[in-house]
């Protein structure tokens, strides 16, 4: 059709439209008391470049010629868009001025349609700096700025999903929660008026151009069969779901509960490795060594030869490092700080024949200091991340955790540890979250299980030695903390995505603690799903064994469940070939954008804790859990994010203590500062400044959970109110001290010139005035003599 008769045929459906309209507005709508309108669809594009402005002005002459061409002339000044007139202006109709009145405002609300019928193929698309989009929110805001907000129903909204799909349409669901999410979003906070929404389609169709290729409906129809069966997809569940919900409520597990953690509960804050210093930063006063600054040459200190002065005995806070960490940890009210210890800075060569003594004094300093603040350490010896696995270069060079010689490496610097901090700590991690190893052992899956089978070994090996040497005096509990989010079919209405749940807490959680808490041996169902996998050929995995003297060995080697849970992961069952870990599990996960999401994707799920943390009692019995890590990024400048996330998981977990009588003993936030390379991450920024949610956890702290009416229950003193001046007093301690120095020595300049100024007058005095001041004894010989 030529571009010629396509705007005259535009033209009259206008007109034809129009006098509909006027017909039922005239004689029907009196006793009908009904609407009408005509239904529009439309793409969505947006600039490759939004600071271009001939991108940004070609993507609105699209939008004109798609939408604005018909919805200019109902729903705007009764004429076509001023871009159009200016480009087709041979060929585009005029309307007279009748026309234009008899057209202007015959819609009583604007009906929209948005769906792939809207969209061409990427590959057929012209390549004009535009970007095609499915942000319906955002073209709903281009109607409202167009047409001056009016009323929106979706009357067609969905996807397709391809022929041989027949009800397992888990991609329609999640096309569908995010196109009903952004009509939300654009009512809650754009205040677009839509009063509706319709999905497209009931049932399975012939699809134009496509035919029965794609399958449109909610109903899947067997076309193959003479009775063309009629059999509800799981999208038709979904949608069910949605409307009786009527949206996205906020899924807590119950309603807020108003109460308090025991008196004993660890509240604590998370940091990954502390860097030590080797040689105090601060050394100025246990240097007895005095210095000459070469401050016009090479502004270098030389030292002065033969001089030594008087010193006193070297301080922890000597280091500047363990100053800052310490005025961080004064302004959070927590009652334990966990940190990591640097294994390869501790024992350079692996072994305990290179012990860093300055860097082990550094540790005991750290931890001393915090407890003189009332804070207790939770202490992990080896923090791997996948950045770096932080073991000494030696052990590093050897295979690391695939040789077992680091099993024994790893045993002697636990006894080390033990040795040398074990009568200051109280709570020990041997190992931070093995079973993510296969970020690092990933060139076969078998290499990712012998190295967390060493992990296990080597941290069963560090119990029983804390257990049998060093327990009975220090009363101490030792543990391994591992990565424990919780895990939800992505379509609840199949089964296969409900087993890959399962299977994925088989394979992220079960793996390291069956072993340890339950039966000393690896989960069962873990090991028959590769079993049949390896049959299928699909796989050549397979789990290490445990020999029997193992498996008495890492059975109960732990004395409490430390879980780190920061988010929910939705699943589907998807199979796959090939020998790595994470293809081993036949499962893919799915973004769920109906949930907050922060800026690292990751969903904010509260009752995904609560759920793992059952998953653990049941699957364990009524053991000590500590969460010792849970947190967000959040990027906003007042800390929403992290303080709602806080907020909504501490409560959950006070749900578990309570309702469901989980022996639940701590919550650790994660994480203390943030890190350069990833940050927003932390309490506090890099350049140690505390944000809101400092403040936020702090209260949630002080009321030791929600109580309804806070009070003191715990029995500690009442806080009164912070003074200003000592406040003031203590964040301006250095400036202080320089003002006393300075104050001191203006005073003491001032005494030295008063003094100089007079004995100078004495001595001008004296010098003038000697003459006339003879002795009365001189005076009367010289008397006589003139006589």
């Amino acid at each position: 059709m030529s571009t010629s008769s396509h705007s005259k045929d535009t033209g009259l459906r206008d007109k034809a439209h129009a006098k509909v309209w006027h017909t039922y507005n005239n004689n029907f709508r009196p006793q009908q008391k009904g609407f009408l309108s005509i239904t529009l669809g439309s793409h969505w594009i947006e600039p490759n470049k939004f600071k271009d402005s001939s991108d940004i002005t070609k993507c609105q002459q699209s939008m004109q010629k798609v939408l604005g061409w018909f919805a200019r002339p109902i729903h705007g000044d009764g004429d076509y868009p001023e871009e159009l007139k200016n480009e087709l202006a041979s060929v585009l109709p005029n309307f007279t001025n009748t026309e234009k009145n008899q057209i202007k405002g015959t819609a009583d609300f604007f009906a929209f349609s948005f769906g792939p019928n809207n969209f061409r193929p990427p590959n057929k698309l012209p390549r004009m700096g535009q970007t095609f989009s499915l942000n319906l929110r955002e073209v709903l805001n281009w109607i409202k700025l167009e047409y001056n907000n009016p009323r929106i129903l979706i009357a067609e909204n969905g996807w397709f999903s391809d022929g041989h799909v027949r009800t397992e349409d888990t991609t329609i669901i999640y096309l569908m929660k995010n196109f009903i999410n952004e009509v939300l979003q654009a009512m809650k906070y754009d205040h677009i008026d839509v009063f509706g929404y319709t999905a497209w389609s009931l049932l399975d169709g012939y699809e134009w151009q496509k035919g029965i290729s794609n399958r449109r409906g909610l109903f899947y129809v067997d076309f193959n069969s003479k009775e063309k069966e009629r059999v509800p997809k799981t999208s038709a569940f979904y949608y069910k779901q949605i409307i009786q919900n009527n949206g996205f409520p906020l899924k807590e597990s119950t309603s807020t509960l108003h109460s308090q953690f025991p008196c004993d509960f660890s509240w604590g804050v998370t940091e990954s490795v502390i860097k030590a210093e080797s040689v105090a930063s601060s050394p100025q006063f246990c240097d007895p060594n005095l210095y000459l600054w070469n401050v016009t040459g090479d502004g270098l200190f030389y030292q002065v030869k033969g001089v030594k002065l008087k010193t006193r005995p070297a301080q922890c806070t000597d280091f500047i490092s363990i100053k800052a960490q310490l005025e961080l940890l004064s302004k959070m009210k927590i009652t334990h700080y966990r940190f990591a210890l640097d294994w390869s800075l501790l024992l350079p060569s692996g072994n305990l024949s290179s012990i860093n003594h300055q860097v082990l004094r550094y540790y005991r300093c750290v931890i001393s200091e915090m407890l003189k603040l009332n804070v207790k350490p939770m202490v992990t010896l080896h923090y791997p991340t996948y950045r770096s696995l932080g073991l000494p270069t030696p052990l590093l060079q050897n295979g690391g955790w695939l040789n077992q010689s680091t099993v024994q490496a790893f045993r002697d610097y636990a006894r080390m540890c033990f040795q040398e901090l074990g009568d200051l700590v109280k709570l020990w991690i041997t190992i931070n979250e093995p079973n993510r190893f296969n970020d690092i052992y990933n060139s076969s899956s078998n290499d990712t299980y012998w190295a967390v089978h060493n992990v296990l070994i080597a941290h069963s090996l560090a119990w029983h030695l804390y257990d049998k040497q060093y327990r009975s005096f220090q009363h101490g509990q030792v543990s391994l903390s591992l990565h424990s989010d919780w895990a939800e079919p992505a379509n609840p209405f199949l089964g296969t995505h409900r087993k890959a749940a399962e299977r994925f807490l088989q394979f992220e959680i079960a793996w390291l603690s069956d072993p340890i808490y339950k039966t000393g041996d690896y989960p069962e169902a873990m090991r028959k799903y590769l079993d049949y996998k390896k049959r299928e050929g699909l796989s050549s995995s397979s789990l290490p064994y445990f020999t029997s003297e193992e498996k008495e060995l890492v059975k109960g080697a732990a004395d409490f469940f430390a879980l780190n849970h920061f988010t929910t992961r939705f699943v589907i069952h998807e199979s796959k070939n090939g020998s790595r870990y994470e293809f081993d599990q036949d499962i893919q996960f799915l973004q769920d954008f109906t949930y907050l999401i922060s800026s690292f994707r990751s969903a904010v799920v509260p009752s995904g804790l609560r759920k793992v943390l059952n998953w653990v009692k049941k699957r364990y019995g009524d053991i000590d859990i500590y969460i010792t890590a849970s947190g967000i990024d959040d990027q906003s400048l007042n800390d929403s994010l992290r303080k709602f996330y806080i907020e909504k998981y501490v409560q959950e977990t006070l749900k578990a203590y309570h309702i469901d009588k989980v022996n639940v003993r701590g919550y650790f936030a994660f994480k203390l500062t943030d890190e350069i390379s990833r940050p927003k991450l932390g309490f506090f920024t890099s350049e140690s400044k505390a944000k809101a949610s400092v403040q936020f956890y702090n209260h949630l702290i002080s009321n030791n959970g929600f109580p309804s009416n806070p009070t003191n229950m715990c029995g500690q003193p009442n806080e009164k109110a912070p003074c200003t001046l000592c406040l003031f007093l203590m964040q301006k301690k250095p400036l202080i001290f320089f003002g006393c120095c300075l104050f001191c020595t203006l005073i003491l300049l001032l005494s030295i010139i008063v003094f100089h100024k007079r004995k100078r007058r004495k001595l001008h005095w004296s010098k003038n005035f000697q003459p006339l001041c003879i002795p009365v004894k001189n005076r009367q010989k010289n008397m006589l003599n003139q006589i």
